[in-house]
């Protein structure tokens, strides 16, 4: 990174406005670390070895990694996150008779490594503030849909002359503020990844969904992977003779690893964080949107877990759809009953009270901000209209692939005869072929019962709202139709479960598409105008709150005496704080380390409790390889620590005070899934692989010292 952002802001959202900075609370912007006292928080190297703008620095060989956070770990482009991050790369070269989810998988030498389709390593290159110019496309007059549509019309311009200026590379915008601050990234994106490493899932999902969540855990969260680039050090496509990428900075090692009390820091790409948004989003998101998801979720996982009965092939094809439904819906609950129990809505309630109390003492705020917070309310309450309908119709195409696909491919004939900069962003040409091979590789899971099932659900759901105009188009596709027998009809007679299919249809015209008789499609297209209405309907949304959003940010400001983090948005991010455990209830302490002594005790012989018989072995012949805690006198597994994490930092590394690596942030305890809308000193714990564990594993259970010799662990250095 070589652009040093001055103009972004820089707040730490506090409940209320008396309440004491908690110092491990914040996901820091990187351009304003320096203006932090990290020496007296712990931090034991110059802060330019950790970032810095004008130079290399510790923070270029932090990664993103398809929406994950990885990180580099050698001068080959080895690069360490999650399993669940590099889950699809597992399951797409998993086959029931090479089945990598039960053996894992270990490349004998780079000719060996796996592709990983669809994956990209994300590098940043620079940032820069571009605000005024997002901002100048707008004017006050304007519709507020207007608005929306004119500012990301202008970040599509400002993004391809950014990518003409950096011939090769990437550029996105990020809005740091709603309304208000917007930053300009360049990115170099690596195309060719491949997969290196890989536990088996027994030990990569330790605990499966019954510990997601939870503490104390002792799952092996890990993976790795690796870079390539063209022969000449550009980003390629997958070809033989690609070399692996040479990063300008990776991570060290530290297999000594840290103790309780210990400071640690964390670089990643966190992805939302909502403590900004007001009392009515959360009452919105706690009463309407994530019940229903956690409800619906429910039912979705219910079906699809018997649907396998036996079924290898199945399994695999639905272990990712499984996978993400599972995640989602635990999140949600524990987030539903985080808010519920410490009351979170009330509390922004009565901090917006104080806010509205102190902007009406003041006759110089009053006529600027006297009504921003009743604006807001009112946008809020006219969303609880037909709420159920729009949820529904907006997941029917999420939740259904083959129409998601088919009105995918139908949006697509219609928005490519645009001019590039008028097409919504998927379809641009920058962004096209990256779309078409996503859809196409889809196809690889389809499992029609599934499809009908799914399909079926959501319908049902749609239709269940009487009455509804997200409804009507639906209604009228069915005709005098049962809903079973449309079912029926959409799936015996439909050719959109070929892959060749799609491909077709993706040099189609949009006539050709409304000449179809294909009961999928022309479903598809029945929909478009109400997907198309909601999308109207969310810019107008947007563009109102948008506004509304960036005066109550002046007026916080004012009120607070302090400016501010703005929320987690996936980009680049510095969180700190110390390996620490918790108390979740009375009388209940958690310890921040957990064990291999620990996992064997939770080993039941059966999914999802099920040790490998050779990792039972090595912990009962006392097979540690030098990798014990001192203090514990064993290995750990797991390590919980206060860092401000979300989604998006799975794959982060967790560094020690001199910026070694000592672990891999990979969850959340299931108090702190409400992270993500409030801060909690008490609660806020984060879950990480210790990579005294990750070290043993590969060296002791997999016999992979190759491995650990590229990281520059030495045998000297694991026999301690």
């Amino acid at each position: 990174m070589r652009c040093f952002l001055t103009s972004v802001l820089i707040y730490l959202w506090i409940l209320t406005p008396s309440a004491s900075l908690q110092a491990e609370e914040g996901m820091w912007p990187l351009s304003e670390i320096h203006k932090l006292d990290l020496a007296s928080r712990g931090l034991l190297m110059n802060p330019l070895e950790l970032y810095n703008p004008d130079g290399v620095s510790l923070i270029d060989g932090i990664i993103n990694l398809s929406g994950c956070t990885a990180s580099f770990i050698s001068a080959d482009g080895l690069i360490l996150t999650n399993y669940h991050c590099a889950f699809r790369a597992i399951q797409s070269a998993t086959t029931a008779e090479n089945d990598l989810f039960a053996k894992g998988f270990m490349a004998g030498s780079r000719a060996e490594e796996l592709p990983a389709p669809g994956y990209t390593v994300r590098i940043i290159d620079s940032y820069r503030d571009v605000s005024d110019e997002v901002l100048s496309a707008v004017r006050a007059s304007m519709p507020y849909a207007r608005q929306t549509r004119e500012k990301e019309k202008r970040i599509k311009a400002i993004v391809k002359r950014a990518e003409q200026r950096h011939v090769g590379k990437r550029a996105s915008v990020a809005e740091m503020f709603p309304g208000k601050t917007y930053v300009l990234f360049v990115y170099t994106d690596l195309r060719d990844v491949r997969l290196v490493y890989a536990p088996p899932r027994s030990i990569g999902e330790f605990g499966g969904e019954e510990d997601n969540w939870m503490w104390p855990r002792h799952t092996g969260d890990f993976t790795l992977l690796r870079a390539y680039t063209g022969t000449d050090g550009n980003p390629a496509d997958m070809k033989k003779e690609n070399r692996p990428y040479h990063p300008d900075a990776f991570l060290r090692v530290n297999p000594r690893g840290v103790s309780e009390g210990d400071f640690v820091f964390i670089p990643g790409y966190p992805g939302r964080t909502y403590r900004h948004r007001t009392s009515w989003f959360l009452e919105s998101e706690e009463n309407r949107r994530m019940p229903w998801v956690v409800s619906n979720y429910e039912w979705m996982i219910d079906v699809l877990e018997k649907m396998p009965a036996g079924d290898r092939d199945v399994a695999i094809k639905l272990a990712p759809r499984l996978k993400g439904l599972w995640n989602v819906m635990k999140n949600y609950r524990g987030k539903l009953k985080g808010m519920r129990q410490a009351g979170i809505t009330a509390q922004r309630r009565a901090d917006e009270d104080r806010l509205q109390a102190f902007i009406l003492s003041r006759p110089d705020l009053k006529p600027r901000y006297e009504t921003v917070l009743e604006e807001i309310r009112e946008l809020y309450e006219e969303d609880r209209r037909d709420w159920q309908a729009r949820l529904a119709c907006s997941y029917l195409p999420r939740v259904s692939f083959l129409l998601g696909t088919a009105h995918t491919l139908y949006e697509a004939a219609i928005e490519r005869r645009k001019p590039d900069l008028q097409r919504k962003a998927a379809y641009m040409d920058r962004n096209f072929s990256r779309l078409s091979q996503r859809i196409l590789r889809g196809y690889r899971d389809v499992h029609l019962p599934a499809e009908r099932v799914l399909t079926g659900h959501m319908l049902a759901q749609l239709l269940s709202a009487a009455d509804s105009a997200y409804a009507a188009p639906v209604r009228a596709a069915l005709g005098d139709m049962e809903s079973a027998a449309f079912l029926q009809h959409l799936f015996t007679e439909t050719q959109m479960n070929s892959r060749a299919t799609a491909e077709k249809w993706l040099q189609a015209k949009p006539e050709e598409f409304r000449r179809s008789q294909d009961p999928v499609m022309r479903l598809a297209i029945a929909i478009h105008p109400v997907l198309q209405r909601l999308e109207d309907e969310d810019k107008a949304r947007k563009g109102r709150l948008d506004a509304l959003l960036a005066r109550l940010v002046e007026v916080k400001r004012i009120f607070q005496g302090r400016d501010f983090i703005p929320d987690a948005n996936g980009t680049l991010r510095l969180t700190m704080g110390r390996i620490r455990g918790y108390s979740p209830a009375d009388a209940v302490e958690m310890a921040p380390l957990t064990t291999l002594d620990g996992l064997v005790e939770k080993h039941r012989g059966e999914s999802p409790f099920m040790a490998p018989e050779k990792l039972r072995r090595l912990v009962a012949e006392g097979r540690y390889g030098g990798f014990v805690d001192p203090v514990l006198g064993k290995v750990p597994v797991a390590m919980l620590y206060d860092c401000d994490t979300t989604g998006g930092n799975s794959g982060s590394p967790v560094l020690d005070a001199r910026g070694r690596l000592v672990g891999l942030n990979f969850d959340r305890v299931f108090e702190a899934t409400v992270n993500d809308y409030a801060w909690s000193d008490r609660f806020s714990r984060s879950i990480g692989v210790d990579i005294r564990f990750i070290l043993w594993f590969l060296s002791e259970y997999s016999g992979a010292d190759h491995l650990l010799r590229e990281m520059g662990v030495s045998v000297a250095d694991k026999e301690g």
